[in-house]
């Protein structure tokens, strides 16, 4: 019964996304969901290395990054933007390649440590390099138009859907579930770690290049360094345990809570939302390791965790 109300909603849902430019006619609440896209692409392109490879990386922003500051250059130099993005996207997995397949010979914490290095790295190289902000032509201001970017942005978020989707359940999704499980017990049995882990560390990279150029196509104008931002490498992880990691909707779920609750406390609270957005990933951490998507599977075993709760505030 689920399986067939899923095969009726996901089409409507498809079809709803698709019509909705046709229905609203709101620039601000469409480019909201050209965010909120954003924020699905990296959180799953994340999620599939650090949730179903267990390569938990810090290090996205300077792919997303490299993916926005290649579309952006090319795309105003006049190279058509459906060009320009795939570029960007392979600029990414390029970087991955030379940076990111050493960091597999670091052990334990040290994979995040070294990617979050590489994202400094890149953040503290790219703010000197282009001081001034990518302001886009006259020629360019004059054709921009909020349509063709959403539809761009819902392209890839479902493209990067599908994509994940069938490699998690093909055999080099197995192995890569394997690896994450147990490495060495997966190694022992044949399978070739190193090999399986690069593949999901470029395909990873290469979608989060793709959420970069989506962002460097949105935006009029903006700081070359900002895409760069450590923010951009902290979201995605934050996202993607918020609502469930090693899922397909845990993404989606997260990524649509942390655009909701920063509108919403952004607007009241100001900068103070960020602390009061971080109490409460703490809480879901702690209370909810499994992510917003548990609740409903494991009401039972969470009702001892909720009795916690109240006695530490009551």
């Amino acid at each position: 019964m689920k399986g067939h109300m899923k095969k009726i909603l996901l089409p409507l849902l498809i079809v709803l996304l698709i019509s909705l430019p046709f229905v609203v006619k709101s620039q601000y609440f469409l480019s909201l969901m050209i965010t909120l896209f954003i924020y699905v692409i990296l959180a799953e392109s994340w999620n599939l290395l650090g949730g179903y490879t267990g390569q938990v990386s810090l290090g996205h922003g300077a792919f997303f990054g490299v993916g926005a500051l290649v579309t952006r250059l090319l795309w105003i130099n006049k190279v058509p933007i459906l060009l320009s993005l795939p570029l960007g996207g392979f600029a990414a997995t390029l970087l991955a390649a030379i940076v990111g397949i050493p960091c597999f010979r670091m052990r334990l914490a040290y994979f995040p440590i070294g990617t979050l290095a590489l994202s400094m790295i890149a953040l503290l190289t790219v703010s000197n390099l282009f001081i001034a902000a990518g302001a886009l032509s006259p020629e360019l201001l004059r054709s921009y138009e909020i349509f063709s970017r959403y539809y761009i942005a819902l392209f890839i978020v479902l493209l990067t859907i599908i994509v994940i989707y069938y490699l998690v359940r093909s055999r080099p999704g197995l192995a890569i579930v394997a690896i994450r499980d147990n490495e060495k017990a997966a190694a022992a049995i044949g399978i070739k770690t190193l090999k399986y882990k690069t593949l999901a560390l470029l395909i990873s990279t290469f979608l989060a290049g793709l959420a970069g150029g989506v962002y460097a196509y949105q935006h009029v104008s903006y700081y070359y360094d900002a895409p760069f931002d450590l923010a951009w490498s902290f979201t995605p992880p934050m996202t993607t345990f918020i609502g469930g990691i090693s899922t397909m909707a845990g993404p989606i779920v997260g990524s649509i809570c942390f655009l909701a609750l920063s509108e919403i406390f952004a607007v009241t609270l100001g900068e103070v939302h960020v602390l009061i957005f971080g109490f409460c990933f703490i809480l879901i951490v702690l209370f909810l390791p499994g992510g917003l998507l548990s609740i409903k599977a494991g009401s039972h075993s969470n009702k001892s965790k909720m009795r916690k709760v109240k006695t530490w505030f009551l």
